[in-house]
C-alpha cells in the first residue's frame, strides 16, 4: 500500500458524525466542516458541524448516563482504560498518522504523543480504584466522622488542536476513573482525533452516552448552552488565557468546577555555570517540539551574559541543520504551522523585536511553498519591552536575552502575568534549591527541557489557570467529597 493510499484508508476509517448516546449522527442541519492538511492546504475530511441543540443532545446523553456509570464499579471502570490503553498501542500509527495529516507535527512527535497520551489511560485505570475516604472519632468523641470521594457529575470538555490525542486522554481518562461522564469538544482544526478516539473507547466496552462527542466550528454558540445547563456540574478547558476568562464567567452563575490550563510564556534560563552542552539540547527540546505550538514551549530565553554568544552560536547551527516539510516526509523536523492565522502571528513578533533592535540570526520568514510554514528563526539581543518577550509565540522562534546577576534573571523570568512552566540550567545545587522557591511557575524543569508526564500534575499559576491534570491530583478535579457524621457506636 502505498502512503497516499495508506492516508486513504485511514482517513476513510474516522468517524465523520456525532457521538451521542453511543450512535455515530450527522449534525441535526446537515452541516458540516472541513479538515485541511496545514502542510498542503488541502481539505482531506468532511465531518459533521454541531449546532447549539446537538451539543444539549449530548449532554443529554452524559445525564441519562451519569448515575449507571458512578455505580459501576471502579475495577470495571480501570479495565475499560487498561483495554482503551492497549487498543491504543496496538493502533499506534494509525493515531500518529492522522496528527500528522490534521495538525502537521513530525511523525516521529506524533507517535511520542502517542505514547506520552496513553499513559494517561494508564495512569488513571490504575489510579481509578485507589480513590480514598477516611473514617474515624471526631475530636469530641461523640461521635465517627467519615470522610468520602463521589463523582462531581456530568462534564464538559474543551480540547485544544495542539496535541489532539494527549488533551483528549488527559481530561477523558481522570473523568471516566472518577465516575464521570463528559462531553467533548475538540478544536475545528483537528477533530478527527478525537473522533478516532472515541471509536477507540467503544470498541473497549465503554457504555454509551459516558462520551459524547461534538465537532463544531460554532465553537461559542454551542458550548454556551451547554455550560449555562443547571445539569452540567464540571468545565475542564485548555487554551487560551482570554478565552479561559470569559468561559469562568458564563461557568459562575452555575458555580461550576472548574479545571483551566491556560496560556503560558515560559523562561529558559542558562546560568553561567550552566553545563552548555545539556542547555542547548534541552533548549531546542524545550522551543521546537511541536513546532514550538506548546504551552510548555520556553518563550524568553535569559542567558547570562558571558554565554549568550555561545549559546546563541550553537542553537543556531542545530537550527540552520532543521528539515522542514510535511510531516510524513523521511527527516522532517519542523513542520507547518496550524494555520494562516498562526502564521502572521509569529511573523509579527519577530518584525516588532527586530524593529525594536533585535538582531535575526537566522530564518525570521513565511516559507514560499504551499501549507503554513514559517523558518526556524534565532533572535538575539532581543530587547525588553518587545511584544514576543510578552505574548505567547506558539511558533518556531528562540529568542535570546541576557542578564548579569541572579536577582536580575529571576525579575526578567517572573516579570509576566503568566507562571505554566520554567525552565533552569545551573550546576549549583544551592542555586536550583533557589530557583525553585523563587520562580512563580505551577512547574519546573531543572536542567531538562521536557517536563510533561502523566505521574505528574500538570498546571501554573498566575493567568496560566486552575487545577491539575494528571498525577494523584488529577482525579480529584472530578471528585467532591462528602462528610458525615455518625453517632459514636460505644
Amino acid at each position: 500500500m502505498t502512503t497516499g493510499d495508506r492516508e486513504f484508508t485511514l482517513l476513510s476509517s474516522v468517524p465523520d458524525g456525532l457521538l451521542v448516546a453511543g450512535r455515530w449522527r450527522p449534525a441535526s442541519s446537515g452541516a458540516t466542516l472541513d479538515v485541511q492538511d496545514p502542510a498542503t492546504g488541502e481539505t482531506v475530511r468532511s465531518i459533521a458541524d454541531a449546532e447549539p441543540d446537538d451539543g444539549l443532545a449530548a449532554l443529554d446523553a452524559a445525564v441519562a448516563a451519569a448515575g449507571s456509570w458512578a455505580a459501576t464499579p471502579a475495577r470495571e471502570r480501570a479495565e475499560i482504560l487498561r483495554r482503551a490503553f492497549d487498543l491504543l498501542q496496538e493502533r499506534r500509527e494509525d493515531f500518529a498518522l492522522l496528527m500528522t495529516i490534521e495538525m502537521g507535527k513530525p511523525l516521529a512527535e506524533a507517535r511520542a504523543e502517542v505514547a506520552y497520551g496513553g499513559e494517561f489511560l494508564r495512569w488513571f485505570s490504575e489510579e481509578a480504584v485507589r480513590v480514598q475516604g477516611r473514617y474515624g472519632p471526631n475530636p469530641e468523641g461523640t461521635g465517627r466522622m467519615i470522610v468520602s470521594q463521589h463523582p462531581v457529575g456530568p462534564c464538559f470538555l474543551i480540547t485544544p488542536w495542539n496535541f489532539p490525542l494527549a488533551m483528549a486522554t488527559r481530561k477523558i481518562a481522570p473523568a471516566l476513573a472518577a465516575g464521570c461522564t463528559v462531553v467533548i469538544k475538540p478544536a475545528a482544526q483537528t477533530p478527527l482525533t478525537t473522533l478516532l478516539f472515541a471509536r477507540l473507547l467503544q470498541d473497549a466496552g465503554l457504555p454509551d452516552g459516558v462520551v459524547n462527542v461534538i465537532t463544531t466550528s460554532r465553537a461559542s454558540a454551542v458550548s454556551g448552552p451547554i455550560i449555562a445547563d443547571p445539569r452540567l456540574r464540571k468545565l475542564s478547558f485548555t487554551g487560551s488565557t482570554p478565552v479561559g476568562q470569559r468561559l469562568l464567567e458564563q461557568a459562575g452563575p452555575g458555580v461550576l468546577r472548574t479545571s483551566m490550563e491556560l496560556g503560558g510564556n515560559a523562561p529558559f534560563v542558562v546560568f553561567e555555570d550552566a553545563d552548555l552542552d545539556k542547555a542547548v539540547e534541552g533548549a531546542l527540546a524545550a522551543k521546537f517540539r511541536n513546532v514550538g505550538q506548546a504551552c510548555t514551549a520556553a518563550n524568553r530565553f535569559v542567558v547570562h551574559r558571558s554565554l549568550a554568544e555561545e549559546f546563541t552560536r550553537r542553537v543556531t547551527a542545530a537550527v540552520e541543520g532543521f528539515a522542514v516539510g510535511r510531516g510524513t516526509e523521511p527527516g522532517v523536523t519542523i513542520g507547518p504551522l496550524v494555520d494562516a492565522k498562526a502564521v502572521e502571528k509569529v511573523e509579527a513578533l519577530v518584525e516588532d523585536a527586530v524593529a525594536r533592535g533585535a538582531r535575526l540570526v537566522t530564518g525570521g520568514t513565511r516559507l514560499d511553498r504551499p501549507g503554513t510554514f514559517f523558518a526556524p528563526t534565532v533572535l538575539a539581543d532581543v530587547v525588553p519591552g518587545s511584544d514576543i518577550l510578552r505574548e505567547e509565540i506558539f511558533g518556531p522562534v528562540l529568542a535570546v536575552a541576557t542578564f548579569d546577576t541572579e536577582d536580575e534573571a529571576v525579575a526578567l523570568a517572573n516579570d509576566t502575568e503568566y507562571g505554566l512552566v520554567s525552565y533552569v540550567y545551573t550546576e549549583s545545587l544551592a542555586r536550583g534549591q533557589r530557583m525553585i522557591e523563587r520562580l512563580e511557575t505551577g512547574m519546573m524543569g531543572l536542567n531538562v527541557g521536557v517536563v510533561s508526564n502523566a505521574a505528574a500534575p500538570f498546571g501554573g499559576w498566575k493567568m496560566s489557570g486552575l487545577g491539575r491534570e494528571g498525577g494523584a491530583e488529577g482525579i480529584h478535579e472530578y471528585l467532591q467529597t462528602k462528610y458525615t457524621l455518625t453517632p459514636d457506636p460505644s
